[in-house]
């Protein structure tokens, strides 16, 4: 599997790392933030970038988190959860990525990570894995925490006409947000960090368009 060579070669080499994070990150920035950074105060979590064969190349499962959560209700996001104690974040990703949407973990290979992600927000440190899959797993959503699935064809990532620019209040504040139109869907803030530095990989000169 070409794709599979290439990312394990890719991901062995130094990353694009926090200058392709912060493309993708709100404007302005949080006082003091910069998404290397890792406090000691702040949380782990991991989360999994899939890639599974598809029809006309490969996919992708993000998911809609379900609208019931306490914390980002409603939001696009990637598989993924807190580490357990004792847990390694490799293991962390695949068990919350089959909690969340059925992902055998045996079925899958991890072939690398990208950069860790602080998100200064809710103060996790996200460990972002790759892997890949031979065929199209037999997705099962946890009815409590996922809505819906997507499967968003790798090519839709690094198309950069699907990047958007948003405006959100912060603090009472307008924040200018870079996103993922994604079948209609918008991948922003952390999900579009992570998704940004991956797609990264393959192109470094990958990053939003200039905001109006």
């Amino acid at each position: 599997m070409k794709l599979e060579t290439f990312l394990r070669e890719r991901l062995s080499t130094p990353l694009p790392g926090r200058q392709a994070q912060q493309r993708f990150a709100p404007a302005p920035w949080l006082p003091h933030w910069s998404p290397d950074l890792t406090p000691e105060t702040a949380r782990r979590a991991a989360a999994l970038i899939l890639l599974f064969p598809g029809p006309d190349g490969p996919l992708m499962p993000l998911t809609v988190r379900h609208r019931g959560l306490p914390q980002h209700a409603g939001q696009v996001s990637l598989p993924g959860g807190a580490i357990g104690p004792g847990e390694s974040p490799d293991s962390a990703a695949l068990r919350e990525a089959e909690e969340e949407i059925g992902i055998r973990a045996d079925r899958v290979r991890l072939v690398g990570a990208l950069s860790t992600l602080w998100v200064a927000v809710s103060n996790f440190i996200v460990h972002p894995y790759v892997g890949v899959t031979d065929e199209r797993p037999e997705f099962l959503l946890h009815p409590e925490e996922v809505e819906a699935l997507l499967e968003v064809p790798l090519d839709h990532l690094r198309d950069p006409t699907r990047l958007r620019w948003m405006t959100r209040e912060r603090q009472g504040h307008p924040v200018r947000y870079p996103y993922y139109d994604v079948g209609g869907q918008v991948v922003w803030g952390a999900t579009a960090m992570i998704l940004g530095e991956f797609a990264c990989l393959f192109d470094e000169a990958h990053r939003p368009p200039s905001p109006d």
